[in-house]
């Protein structure tokens, strides 16, 4: 209804503009005579009449034609061509037409000329006003009707704009305003209860997802103590068998339920990663701890470590005892070699290097080897979840250290830097 509104007062103004200047176009405008300019001309003409050519007409500054009774042009003030000569003319041109007496006789006319570029001037400028007056009428309205527009309409779709884009990025917790006056109040408020329910959609998706990672991390946790006494009552049994046969079974049983251990931990590990819950508590350690870490790993006894420089080291134990079982358990699984550990100490950090005899890797998948889930081409045909170098980093950046791998002549090596306090 206000659009309406605006758009007849817009027509009006238009229509009434095109009118008044019809109006003035059609106006017959006369200009005034300057009657005692007029009295004045007659008064010479009267005073010089029998002389004219000779008097001085200078100061008439009308254009005057002197004519005699008969009708004939005695004197004219003025060169222009198209200038009145006779009563019929000056008729027919509205000019303004005066007898002249000498001694109380009429003794001929003084014709004063119609100025009709005078009478166009003031036209002109009449119809100048109207157009000047409608016209910023219009512009005005214009105007108003702009910023009507702007903030009814443009702006609304602004703001709609802006929120799309917020939803488009999953910024949900920003509502979008919406104002009393807005013609498109329900179309604005749709939006905003699809952001709502959109938000309400993906906190119940959070809270599904992370009640399934709850679960799994629990069930993980619980799996692994039947499995470490399948272990046990296998290794104490493996220890009293004397058949070879039973032994080899034993076996068996014991290399399975260690596969299923280390499955187990990498998805539990990755599940609590994913919930933020994988807790790295790092504190200053001395570092003949490592022997103790390297010996609880060395299970077939194929670990030579060299002397480890004595030092203080900034480490979470239990984390990095995971690290080490990760890169020890890929080295058994690899590289089936023995392995020797050596360290050094550099401006900061505490290095370890886990070197194997294995055939190490190509050169271009050392970058992808800490990658979430990438097992390398050596890993066909071996069990795996591609989570145990990606977990061994995250721990170690987590205690301000770092990992790192490379092959070298003879072997892969694996280097832990440990911080020093």
């Amino acid at each position: 209804m206000r659009t309406k509104g605006i758009y007849a007062t817009l027509i009006t103004i238009f229509l009434a503009g095109i009118l008044l200047s019809v109006l003035v176009l059609r106006t017959d405008t006369e200009v005034e005579v300057d009657v005692v300019a007029v009295n004045e001309a007659v008064k010479m003409v009267e005073r010089h009449w029998g002389s004219l050519q000779d008097g001085d007409f200078s100061a008439v500054k009308l254009p005057i034609t002197v004519l005699n009774n008969d009708g004939e042009l005695i004197y004219q003030n003025t060169a222009n061509a198209n200038a009145t000569t006779s009563i019929n003319e000056a008729l027919k041109n509205r000019d303004t037409i005066v007898d002249i007496e000498v001694g109380g006789a009429a003794v001929g006319k003084l014709i004063i000329q119609y100025d009709d570029q005078q009478t166009l001037n003031s036209i002109k400028n009449r119809l100048a006003t109207v157009i000047i007056i409608a016209f910023s009428l219009l512009a005005i309205l214009c105007a108003l009707y702009t910023a009507f527009l702007n903030r009814t309409i443009f702006r609304p779709f602004r703001e709609l704009q802006a929120f799309a884009a917020n939803v488009a990025r999953g910024k949900l917790d920003v509502p979008l305003t919406m104002s009393r006056d807005n013609p498109f109040g329900a179309f604005t408020e749709s939006f905003d209860i699809m952001r709502e329910e959109l938000a309400a959609a993906r906190q119940s998706e959070y809270e599904a997802n992370r009640s399934k990672k709850e679960l799994v991390a629990s069930l993980s946790h619980d799996i692994k103590t039947p499995v470490a006494s399948i272990k046990a009552v296998s290794e104490l049994m493996l220890l009293r068998a004397t058949d070879e046969k039973a032994a080899k079974q034993l076996n068996t049983i014991y290399a399975k339920a260690e596969q299923i251990n280390l499955l187990v931990t990498d998805m539990f590990h990755a599940t609590l990663e994913e919930l933020n819950e994988l807790k790295v508590t790092p504190a200053e350690e001395l570092s003949s701890i490592l022997y103790d870490m390297i010996n609880s790993v060395n299970i077939h006894d194929q670990i030579h470590c060299d002397p480890i420089p004595e030092c203080m080291i900034v480490t979470d134990a239990n984390r990095l005892q995971q690290v080490l079982d990760n890169i020890v358990s890929n080295a058994y699984k690899y590289a089936n070699t023995p392995i020797t550990i050596t360290s050094r100490l550099t401006g900061t950090y505490l290095e370890l290097d886990i070197m194997d005899g294995g055939p190490g890797i190509p050169e271009d998948e050392l970058p992808l080897l800490f990658n979430k889930f990438y097992r390398g081409s050596n890993a066909e045909g071996r069990s795996g979840s591609g989570l145990g170098l990606y977990i061994s980093k995250y721990l170690m950046q987590r205690m301000q250290g770092d990992i790192a791998c490379r092959n070298r002549e003879g072997g892969f090596t694996v280097t832990l830097f440990i911080p020093l306090a």
